[in-house]
This record gives C-alpha cells, sequence and structure tokens, in this order.
C-alpha cells in the first residue's frame, strides 16, 4: 500500500517539503533542504541528512604512529621511500654517490615493467607558465577544498 511521505518525512539539516503525490505512478515529488526537487519512489524509506563523521580528515595528523595506524587499515603505502634512497638492485633511480636520477624520469608507454618509473608517457615535463599555471593552481584549489 503506498502511503505519502511528507507526513514520515525526517530531515536532519532543514525542512522537508513533498510537494506532490501521484498515487497512480507512485510517485512524490519532494523539495530538499539544498533547494533541488526530487521525484522518488513512495513506497521509498530514507532519513535524509549530513553523514557522520564530516571534517575528520581536517585534523593533522601529529605523530608517525597516527599515520601508520591509519595505513595499516587501508593498504601498504605507508612510509613511502623514494626511489633515490635506494640501491640499484632496488630501484632503477637507486645508487651513486649522490642522490640524483642520474637519467631522463620520463619512460615510454612501451617500455618494459621494471622500468616503469618516473613520469610514464610524459605529454610534457617542466614548469607550467602562463595561463595552465593558473589553471593547475586553481585545479589544485578546488580539489583541498573538497577533500
Amino acid at each position: 500500500q503506498l502511503a505519502c511521505l511528507s507526513d514520515s518525512a525526517r530531515v536532519s539539516s532543514g525542512p522537508w517539503l513533498s510537494l506532490s503525490y501521484n498515487p497512480e505512478e507512485g510517485k512524490t515529488r519532494v523539495k530538499l533542504p539544498s533547494g533541488s526537487k526530487k521525484i522518488i519512489p513512495s513506497t521509498s524509506r530514507a532519513v535524509v541528512g549530513v553523514v557522520a563523521g564530516g571534517g575528520r580528515i581536517e585534523k593533522p595528523i601529529l605523530k608517525a604512529g597516527a599515520a601508520y595506524h591509519k595505513y595499516k587499515a587501508k593498504r601498504h603505502s605507508w612510509p613511502r621511500v623514494r626511489g633515490v634512497t635506494m640501491n640499484p638492485v632496488d630501484h632503477p633511480h637507486g645508487g651513486g654517490n649522490h642522490q640524483h636520477i642520474g637519467m631522463p624520469a620520463t619512460k615510454s608507454r612501451h617500455a618494459p615493467a621494471g622500468q616503469k618509473v618516473g613520469l610514464i608517457a610524459a605529454r610534457r615535463t617542466g614548469r607550467l607558465r602562463g595561463a595552465a599555471a593558473t589553471a593547475a593552481l586553481a585545479a589544485k584549489e578546488r580539489e583541498k577544498s573538497k577533500n
């Protein structure tokens, strides 16, 4: 049996507004707190609001142990050791009397698997200048504000 959602709606971030209800099609048109209007099935059951735990990544990781436990639960991606600090048997960038790559960092897309380190199939290298630099900076700011 289909029921109107207006009497059973609960929203954490503001008022819920049921705009229209169509019993033939079983659809209800609702207005969410963000202002967007959606058509949803009348049989739907949901709690609309903000997901818990927001802002968790805004706190800085102050200790190495905190980073260790964070990535231990995810995957083995911490600590990340640079290739130039390794020996030549461990990485193509390793070895030498100083920490330097010693060869161009760009590699072909068709290079064998053991050589594919550094900038793989790079379209361009070097410092971004002009409009490209401005666009890259804006994209980085957008990514930072999104996370």
